[in-house]
């Protein structure tokens, strides 16, 4: 018999960007540890503790689906990515209605210094459907981030653009707790050409 009782927190991917400063190489497809990055983030949801997974696809989302082993997540598409990772996000949110999670913790594929232990940790501090976590690097925040069901609606109004969340943790900057990960992760991101040697 299986067990069907709702999964508290799923783990949501970000990973719809096109790459312009990669001269349009979508991250999701870029290399890393002999998989591509897409799957490794994937994994380091799983791993952290999130049972439940939903990868956000936009640039190149039938290659991506193509190449990339996704097994067990579901995926999503989100037809209006290139309006930035607002959308994106606004899409994965939409996509967790009615799964029962009360909770999603949001990753964004670009980051792979960050894995399942800052995952764990920030999952590790949810509490209830109106949770608000980030992980902290030396007291900034970054990501991992965690929003509580109840705070979805909030956060979908003000995802506009490229500034995703932003705005939303901004204005509710005193609800948030911070859980330092900057012990067990690296917030960078894969932007630029430069940034490839992180992957390697």
């Amino acid at each position: 018999m299986t067990d069907s009782r709702p999964l508290p927190v799923a783990g949501l991917l970000l990973a719809a960007g096109g790459g312009r400063r990669l001269g349009g190489r979508p991250k999701a497809l870029l290399p890393y540890r002999g998989r591509l990055l897409v799957e490794h983030a994937a994994g380091v949801l799983r791993a952290g503790g999130c049972a439940r997974v939903h990868v956000v696809l936009g640039a190149r989302a039938a290659d991506v689906r193509r190449r990339a082993a996704l097994d067990g997540c579901v995926v999503v598409e989100n037809p209006e990515w290139a309006e930035g990772m607002g959308s994106s996000l606004r899409a994965g949110l939409d996509s967790l209605a009615g799964t029962g999670a009360r909770a999603a913790l949001v990753l964004l594929v670009d980051q792979p210094g960050i894995g399942p232990e800052a995952v764990a940790r920030v999952l590790g501090a949810y509490r209830d459907r109106s949770s608000l976590v980030t992980a902290a690097y030396d007291g900034v925040r970054g990501h991992p981030v965690l929003f509580g069901a109840a705070r979805w609606a909030g956060v979908s109004a003000a995802a506009t653009g490229d500034r995703g969340a932003r705005a939303y943790l901004k204005e509710h900057a005193g609800s948030i707790t911070l859980v330092e990960c900057g012990d067990v992760a690296e917030p960078y991101d894969i932007d630029t050409e430069a940034d490839l040697a992180h992957l390697e």
